[in-house]
């Protein structure tokens, strides 16, 4: 079956669109301005839309224009992506894994999760830290192999994903000596009496934690939010304020932290999820990753 559109057209579309014009296109391209015109004009043609419009001394993206953008991004990036994956394929014999990490899930759990595969020989380990949505699209692509999550993938009609439970967590209180003084014996009553740092609404654990404040009618006085969640036990670490973390990396966060735990947050748990494209996982490490789970 014959292509309904030349792709050579379509990548010279690509640069006109991601340089602003023509011009800047066929000198980056080193070709005549015309001839990049009429190939750009041959795709328009092909595919029966405009893709592009004037806007000022340049060009803008037509509706059009904006989606067949998108997949070319998509097309060209991949492309950008073959030498280097033909190389690697030639060169000595390493096991790939790339995996994409939710930026909601602790970094020293993910160092725990990933544990299993770190002895594997010969293995190149890729991570991609990023929002979950975006970690979704590129395991769809097939850029990753499987996504590490706080929580499972949403029902999603167009992308087939499966959900493997990798274990949960009870939370807990952690803080500097001084915080811990500073709490007393009125525990859990007394956090609302220290500053306290908690995780952006973006993580899942979050909402749990905004239930059990309300439930027991504690005033958390927030004085900072964090994204990251390294950064939110360093400066808990300096003493800025209290803040909540996974029980199940105790021993390693005491380890790295000068921070003493204050007590439980009971009944707030945190769970860590492997989601991927296939319900009966092939690859070797993604199985090793699991194998705790099955």
């Amino acid at each position: 079956m014959s292509t309904p559109f030349n792709y050579k057209h379509l990548y010279y579309f690509w640069v006109v669109a991601k340089e602003g014009g023509i011009s800047r296109a066929a000198e980056k391209l080193e070709m005549a301005v015309q001839t990049v015109s009429a190939q750009v004009r041959e795709l328009e043609r092909s595919l029966g839309y405009a893709l592009l419009k004037p806007a000022g001394r340049g060009l803008a993206l037509t509706d059009a224009g904006m989606a067949a953008m998108q997949q070319a991004d998509q097309i060209f990036q991949l492309g950008e992506d073959l030498p280097a994956r033909v190389r690697d394929a030639v060169s000595t014999p390493t096991v790939r894994l790339a995996v994409g990490i939710c930026d909601g899930l602790p970094k020293l759990v993910v160092r725990r999760l990933i544990q299993p595969v770190i002895a594997a020989p010969n293995l190149r380990l890729l991570c991609h830290e990023g929002n979950l949505d975006d970690l979704l699209g590129d395991l769809a692509l097939h850029r990753l192999d499987v996504v590490l999550s706080d929580r499972p993938a949403p029902a999603n009609p167009n992308i087939k994903l499966y959900n493997h439970s990798l274990g949960s967590s009870t939370i807990g209180w952690y803080g500097t000596a001084a915080m811990v003084q500073a709490t007393g014996k009125d525990f859990p009553r007394s956090l609302g009496d220290v500053p306290m740092l908690l995780p952006t609404a973006h993580t899942a654990v979050r909402d749990r934690l905004d239930q059990w404040f309300e439930q027991r009618s504690i005033r958390p006085r927030i004085v900072g939010e964090f994204e990251d969640s390294a950064l939110l036990k360093t400066f808990g670490a300096s003493g800025m304020g209290v803040f909540p973390a996974a029980e199940w990396v105790h021993e390693d966060l005491l380890a790295h932290y000068a921070v003493t735990r204050l007590g439980p947050c009971e009944g707030v748990m945190e769970h860590f999820f492997a989601i991927g494209t296939e319900k009966k996982v092939q690859h070797p490490l993604v199985l090793r990753l699991l194998q705790p789970a099955l």
